[in-house]
């Protein structure tokens, strides 16, 4: 019986031993091309995750690129981040080159994981799917169109501020402003106002906007299992939605141009093919997802760096209040786009907290063929990812870059490919527009409202994907008294 123990272990041993063996060679021979970029290729599938997560963890994901662009002294290196081959672009020559080659030698790509919580209808994959929706958006994305919306922002700005800011002495400011953004993109998005169903489709959004980066491990309790699960039911919810649309579509009870949804179910393509009813829902999940998650944090960050900087909440308070107070005399006129383009020391800020504290922290191509760039080889099937930070927060390219400084963004602003929160080239977020009017909107409503102090002074910031402050942002209001300046 010993002797049968020890067998057994020994085989045990012996096929972990392989298995290991395997999962290193397999490891290995996926960077033995020649004249690669330099770098470190980490652990079979985990590579350098647990690194790259976890300068984020600490409230510093710059930490990783720069720590590599010192070591290896190049822009471009690589390593293993989603378990196969990466390499890293850094800079805006690297940007230049990625955003002015998609779908020539570089194409958009996501990893496994986030194919699992976005599953892609069974017609079509989850590229093509981007690649439809990217042609619907423009019609209401850009800015000629959504003049249209500004009106309806600011109305649910000011009930959203009436509701959960007034009378109040201290709020929680991360989760009212994605309670905003939420709202405003189920809105705009769904015609959807009713506010028991808007909140029962927005804690499970957070559960997904928490897994979506997260360690790939479908376990119970893990954020990858809870945002499966919560994508699950958020999209049975949007396809309830997506078929009653249909029908009042039918039936002349909804209007063809209303809202995004609408524009879906009656737009077909070059060869004549409508989306069907699961592709729809998949693309209103992304698009909700994209159309307030980035926009909250951007949102919290205005308030984080307006209680610190006084001299900066002053002249963003002037500004706001000359409109203000035009829209007074105007018997409380809503906001047009008139008013919007008087906001540009607003909007200046607001770049400047997107520079420091970025939503978009980088993305994903794929090689789709061999080719030389910066004396490097990169192989057709490798993942490229270019980084926001090695540019924002590089003093090459803004001097000082941990000074709150909205004076970079006067004249002509920084160079070129320097400052990509939306990203650039054919992939640049469609919806930069709509989330520039629903930041400046925001904080039109706020600074005319309320002059505010945080109540953690030293509150820790964790990047994960988006930058969160850990305890959501506590403020102390207080209130204006009158709109005079």
């Amino acid at each position: 019986m010993e002797d049968f123990l020890i067998s057994l272990l020994i085989l045990f041993l012996s096929f972990i031993s392989l298995t290991l063996f395997v999962l290193f060679y397999k490891h290995k021979s996926l960077f033995s091309y020649p004249n690669t970029p330099p770098g470190a290729i980490g652990l079979p599938i985990i590579g350098e995750s647990l690194e790259f997560l976890s300068t984020g963890w600490k409230g510093e994901p710059e930490k990783f690129i720069f720590d590599r662009l010192n070591k290896y002294k190049s822009d471009i290196f690589k390593t293993s981040i989603v378990g196969v081959p990466a390499a890293i672009f850094c800079g805006p020559v690297c940007n230049k080159f990625l955003f002015s080659n998609e779908n020539k030698l570089v194409t958009s790509w996501w990893p496994d994981s986030v194919n699992k919580i976005f599953p892609a209808s069974t017609e079509i994959n989850s590229k093509e799917s981007a690649i439809r929706l990217k042609k619907l958006l423009p019609r209401f994305l850009k800015p000629e169109a959504l003049q249209r919306y500004i009106g309806v922002m600011d109305e649910l700005a000011q009930r959203h501020f009436a509701s959960s800011w007034e009378n109040r002495e201290h709020v929680l400011v991360f989760p009212l402003a994605k309670s905003f953004t939420f709202s405003l993109a189920c809105r705009l998005f769904l015609s959807l106002e009713d506010r028991i169903h808007v909140e029962r489709l927005s804690e499970p959004f957070q559960n997904i906007a928490a897994g979506i980066i997260s360690m790939p491990i479908d376990l119970p309790g893990t954020p990858f299992n809870r945002a499966i699960k919560a994508s699950n039911f958020v999209r049975k919810e949007l396809l309830s939605i997506v078929r009653q649309r249909k029908s009042d579509l039918a039936e002349g009870k909804a209007s063809p141009t209303q809202d995004i949804l609408s524009h879906m179910l009656l737009t077909c393509d070059e060869i004549g093919q409508y989306m069907n009813e699961s592709a729809i829902a998949d693309n209103i999940l992304g698009l909700l997802i994209g159309g307030h998650d980035t926009a909250s944090a951007a949102c919290t960050f205005i308030v984080k760096y307006l209680a610190e900087l006084p001299q900066i909440y002053d002249r963003v308070y002037r500004e706001q209040m000359e409109i203000a107070k035009a829209k007074a005399k105007a018997k409380g006129e809503l906001l047009k786009w008139e008013d919007i383009q008087k906001m540009k020391y607003s909007w200046n800020v607001a770049c400047e907290v997107l520079r420091l504290a970025s939503p978009l922290q980088g993305a994903f191509r794929e090689a789709i063929n061999d080719f030389v760039f910066n004396g490097f080889n990169i192989p057709k099937g490798w993942k490229l990812y270019w980084s926001s930070n090695s540019t924002h927060k590089n003093h090459a390219y803004f001097p000082e870059p941990y000074k709150f400084d909205p004076s970079r963004f006067e004249g002509n602003g920084p160079a070129p490919y320097t400052f990509v929160p939306f990203g650039g080239g054919p992939r640049m977020c469609p919806g930069k527009e709509y989330a520039k009017l629903e930041i400046l909107v925001f904080m039109h409503n706020l600074v005319k409202r309320f002059k505010w102090t945080k109540l953690l002074e030293k509150e820790k910031i964790i990047v994960d994907p988006l930058p969160i402050p850990e305890k959501g942002l506590p403020v102390r209001l207080f209130p204006h008294k009158t709109l005079s300046l």
